[in-house]
């Protein structure tokens, strides 16, 4: 296991198979910052900064519930709420960076590390674009450092082309060399969607992220405009839509779940 901060180049790939065929496709990079280190970039790297501007910064309130409690306490506390046991955690966040001042992260996920390297947990925390977001948060049963296969009911309104009597399966390959997270929708026992980012490490120093903001400019911008390109898309070629009235009543901003 890498303890140090480093960043992931890599691709997304989203596709829709019922009810009918969209595929969308785009290049990012992420960051991999530990919870309980997570000032040491910012005083190495003269283009990223936490909670303050600059090229590319990381800014404590694009995630977690907002409050000024440190991310490490409030991942720990949703952990407690799961069953999960939180003692000498090494907690690593896997994200994408504001740029320029903008930021949206579609999924942030928490890599969560007994001190054996074996995972506890993993925290899914998924946003949408109604400034909302939420924290599936699932133990990972037995002492896998590989493959992680893990399941969980949705509880949360993400895309109007989605309902909401679904279940999710996630496949993910953990942070080391490459990164990978592959998560598939089903409904009716169909999938619906599949979804997956993966990455390649590299050190996080000054150049590595001036040459990822080279080969991916305005990446969050791009990200944010992408999602309503491909909804006008999904409109025109049919798609029904589900609003927010058919989401859960009465859920919270960030909740939990551990299924």
């Amino acid at each position: 296991m890498t303890s140090t901060a480093c960043l992931y180049t890599g691709q997304v790939v989203h596709r829709r198979f019922e009810p009918r065929q969209h595929r969308l496709r785009f290049r990012a990079f992420w960051m991999l910052l530990d919870l309980n280190d997570i000032d040491s970039p910012s005083r190495h790297l003269r283009f990223f900064s936490r909670n303050r501007f600059n090229l590319t910064s990381f800014f404590d309130s694009d995630h977690g519930d907002g409050s000024d409690l440190p991310l490490s306490q409030q991942a720990q506390a949703l952990l407690r709420r799961a069953g999960c046991q939180t003692d000498q955690l090494t907690i690593r966040l896997l994200c994408m960076p504001r740029i320029l001042g903008y930021g949206f992260n579609p999924l942030s996920v928490y890599f969560c590390h007994r001190p054996d390297a074996s995972l506890e947990a993993i925290i899914y925390e998924v946003h949408n674009t109604f400034g909302e977001r939420h924290s599936y948060v699932i133990p990972v049963r037995g002492d896998a450092t590989d493959i992680v296969e893990q399941h969980c009911l949705k509880e949360f309104y993400v895309s109007p082309f989605l309902g909401m009597d679904m279940s999710y399966g996630f496949r993910v390959r953990p942070p080391a060399a490459e990164v990978r997270v592959a998560i598939q929708g089903k409904e009716d026992g169909k999938t619906v969607i599949a979804a997956s980012l993966q990455g390649t490490r590299q050190d996080l120093t000054d150049r590595v992220l001036i040459s990822a903001l080279a080969r991916h400019p305005l990446l969050t911008l791009k990200v944010i405009a992408g999602i309503h390109w491909h909804a006008l898309r999904m409109v025109l070629k049919g798609f029904r839509f589900h609003g927010r009235a058919q989401a859960v009543p009465g859920m919270a901003k960030q909740s939990t779940a551990d299924k």
